[in-house]
């Protein structure tokens, strides 16, 4: 293969072992031998949504056989354990710093949400631990709750926290309002939308799960969890306990989805680890799925208003919005983020705004606290652009084909810097778009529109172009190791979640090295075995990792040559390097990659001198990318029960180079159902009397079905990335950010002839025919 020559839809190497029930998940762990002995966590939660702790009594349960310990607030308190941090120290646009919500693993004097940990059960069995639960005694004052966002900072609200004035914990902005300000004064035309964007129940397939091991002789911890990397929690767990990051060792092993909510620190980790010392033995963990529910961060939950400023011609100006931001009962450990620095760096999307201005108000209700989910903040920003932009088309009549083409940033202004403060290395947006536009066959929309009318069926179009901006860690680190088994081992700094990472690395590692697939192992998650990385966020985890990888790679292929010249007893400046073999120029004589690291190591074992292969490098992430594509979606609607359909769907991405097709179109496939999920059925219903969540199991919460789902054509325009040497720019968060606003914007076309010109997510069979109802009334 060609230097970079990596675009092969190559099936993933991890399936079969997966497919065959090979995976190790926290969970399994147990029963494989690790952690014997583990005792059972349990966790009793709060009924109520905001109320006053009066008393716990714990004496009756601690009374029943099997039952461990049982652990309260007063022993979080007594252990002297520090608070479960929020890592964003932010400023309010007066300079002043944002609210804080103080946070043990368990509630001392208040619960905040139905969900808040009370009281930590650790028993032999998991029959005994809820046994216990349920003796245990709690008396509670309920207290009013505030749980919609949409009033939750009006005046006469119930306050979350006493010092958090109207509920407000933050209020923070970006761009310059001044000049926004001025160009909205000299606008021919400002459309005005207000959009919700709903809360999102994240429903990984495996729920979080946890195992902690105390060895007192070293005082030192170990954590089975599964996470999106180690190490950020580790660092945060050993603030939370108070020792050095050297007595906590962390290992997540297998993860089935994480989509950003397996990042946090969660105090149900900090409670296994504190229960671990006391009682001198493992404890473990598994949340169940209402449990999952209640207590995983869940993701979006805006409340936005936007506009859009156009001159006479249809060129965009500027643009402002506010958006209303709910934080949930609790800072997570990125919330205020999310809204804010991760989301606004995308709202000049591909358009050439002359000026932006973002004001994000964070609110805290009695919920489930709110952090990054699939695409974190970014889908929110598209999301507002491209419902403006197609509001502004119908109030201009600039057809919205047009309307984003004339503002379209063209490939010729590139490197272009945004109002935000983003730099775009590389991008052809008017050629994903009009590659979109071909595939779907828009200019014969109108024909098959008029089919679906003649059998009684609204149809309509949609599209959507997005641009995402990945994120996470300025740095990450790769090692290669070759094994005594004559396997080599790649070490990585990142945490599969399914995404197929290590069939990404094995195809790099195997095009640099010339070592068979077979042969390579990818090593994820220890951090003792790997002693940094920057984990799995922001879709960061191709370039990242594949940048460290390159650097490592050379390095081995350096030392090679120096272990080359030692074997073939020639100088290193002779030895060439090609397809898996050392050799001395202009000679056959040569040794294979895999039998010299052998050799060397013989030599080694031998005490005789010799040049390991090995090798470890951190590479410098100085710039991310962006990612970008656009979407279409035809719907079909059935105006006597709202019922909305999906005939067809497609995708024109730009991810640079795509490293293996096949999986960046699993990916997308993935991203965009997440994305139909919340546009039609997803909805996150909390009770505005009793706070509790309406929606807490699949019997009431709509996940997308296979049914529900079109058949998702993906097809690439690879613009390669400047800014890393793999040419590749973040996918895994670009189905999520595109879909939901091309299935809105095709279903208020689909709409529109009957007078319904907006809706809100979810667009259930319900809404849309109340919407019908309500044009049809006026």
């Amino acid at each position: 293969m060609a230097k970079f020559g990596l675009s092969q839809s190559l099936r993933r190497v991890e399936d079969p072992r997966l497919l065959r029930g090979g995976g190790r998940y926290t969970d399994d762990l147990v029963p494989q031998g690790v952690a014997p002995g583990a005792a059972i966590g349990h966790i009793l939660r709060s009924p109520h949504a905001h109320a006053r702790i009066l008393s716990i009594s714990t004496e009756a349960a601690k009374a029943i056989p099997g039952v461990l310990a049982i652990l309260t607030g007063e022993d979080w308190t007594a252990e002297g354990l520090n608070e479960i941090p929020c890592a964003i120290p932010m400023k309010n646009r007066d300079g002043s710093p944002r609210g804080n919500t103080p946070r043990g693993a368990l509630a001392q004097g208040m619960v905040r949400h139905v969900g808040d940990p009370v009281a930590f059960i650790v028993a032999e069995s998991h029959a005994a631990a809820r046994d216990a639960a349920e003796a245990i005694e709690v008396e509670y004052e309920s207290l009013p709750s505030a749980t919609d966002l949409a009033t939750a900072t009006d005046p006469g609200q119930p306050q979350v926290w006493p010092d958090i004035a109207n509920n407000t914990v933050f209020d923070w902005e970006t761009g310059n309002r001044e000049e926004t300000d001025r160009l909205f004064s000299q606008a021919a035309h400002v459309t005005t939308v207000r959009i919700v964007n709903n809360r999102i129940v994240v429903a990984s397939m495996e729920g979080r799960a946890a195992i902690a091991e105390y060895d007192e002789g070293y005082d030192r911890f170990t954590l089975h969890a599964g996470t999106q990397g180690s190490w950020a929690l580790k660092s945060t767990l050993a603030g939370v306990f108070g020792i050095d990051k050297e007595k906590l060792r962390v290992v997540t092993h297998d993860v089935g989805g994480g989509f950003g909510m397996k990042i946090f620190t969660y105090p149900e980790y900090a409670l296994c680890m504190m229960a671990a010392r006391r009682l001198g033995r493992p404890v473990r963990w598994t949340s169940e799925r209402t449990e999952a529910f209640l207590s995983d961060t869940h993701g979006r939950d805006n409340i936005t208003t936007g506009q859009l400023a156009l001159d006479v011609d249809g060129k965009f100006l500027a643009m402002r919005t506010k958006n209303i931001a709910n934080m949930g009962a609790y800072l997570s450990t990125y919330g205020p983020f999310i809204p804010t620095a991760a989301g606004t760096k995308v709202l000049a999307s591909v358009y050439g705004f002359q000026a932006i201005h973002a004001n994000v108000i964070g609110v805290v209700t009695n919920t489930t606290p709110v952090d990054a989910y699939r695409g974190a903040g970014r889908p929110e920003s598209n999301y507002i652009v491209e419902r403006l932009i197609d509001a502004a088309a119908r109030e201009t009549g600039i057809d919205r084909v047009e309307l984003r083409r004339r503002n379209m940033v063209p490939s010729s202004a590139m490197p272009h810097t945004t109002p935000v403060g983003q730099t775009y290395d590389s991008g052809e947006f008017a050629q994903v778009m009009d590659h979109a536009l071909s595939l779907m066959d828009w200019n014969g929309f109108p024909a098959r529109r008029a089919a679906s009318a003649a059998a009684g069926k609204r149809r309509g179009i949609g599209m959507a172009y997005y641009l995402e901006a990945t994120g996470g860690s300025d740095s990450e680190r790769a090692e290669v190791r070759f094994a005594a088994d004559g396997g080599v081992e790649v070490l990585v700094g990142t945490q599969s979640t399914g995404q197929g990472h290590e069939t990404a690395y094995v195809m790099i590692t195997a095009h640099e090295l010339g070592i068979p697939l077979e042969k390579i192992r990818v090593i994820q998650g220890d951090s003792d075995e790997i002693p940094t990385g920057g984990g799995t966020g922001g879709a960061r985890s191709l370039y990242s990792e594949g940048t460290a990888l390159l650097a490592t790679t050379a390095t081995v292929i350096e030392k090679g040559r120096q272990a080359a010249s030692e074997a073939l007893e020639a100088s290193p400046a002779d030895i060439e390097f090609t397809d898996g073999r050392f050799a001395i120029a202009g000679t056959d004589r040569a040794i294979g990659i895999l039998d010299l690291a052998r050799t060397q190591r013989e030599r080694a074992a031998r005490g005789e001198p010799a040049t390991l292969l090995d090798a470890a490098e951190v590479a410098a992430i100085p710039r991310h990318t962006f990612p970008n594509g656009c979407h279409i979606a035809e719907v079909e609607v059935d105006p006597e029960t709202g019922t909305v359909t999906i005939p067809r769907y497609v995708v024109t991405d730009d991810v640079g180079h795509a490293l293996n097709p096949l999986i960046v179109r699993g990916q997308v496939h993935g991203g965009v159902a997440q994305g139909i999920g919340q546009a039609i059925l997803e909805r996150t219903a909390y009770d505005p009397e009793s706070g509790q969540l309406i929606s807490a199991s699949f019997m009431d919460y709509a996940l997308p079905r296979a049914g529900d789902l079109p058949p998702i054509e993906v097809e690439f325009v690879s613009v390669p990335c400047l800014t890393n040497p793999l040419g590749v720019k973040g996918a895994g968060e670009a189905g999520a950010v595109g879909s939901p606003p091309a299935l809105m914007n095709a279903l208020v076309d689909a709409l529109s002839p009957d007078g319904v010109t907006h809706l809100d997510m979810p667009a259930t069979p319900e809404v849309v025919w109340k919407a019908l109802e309500m044009s049809r009334a006026a």
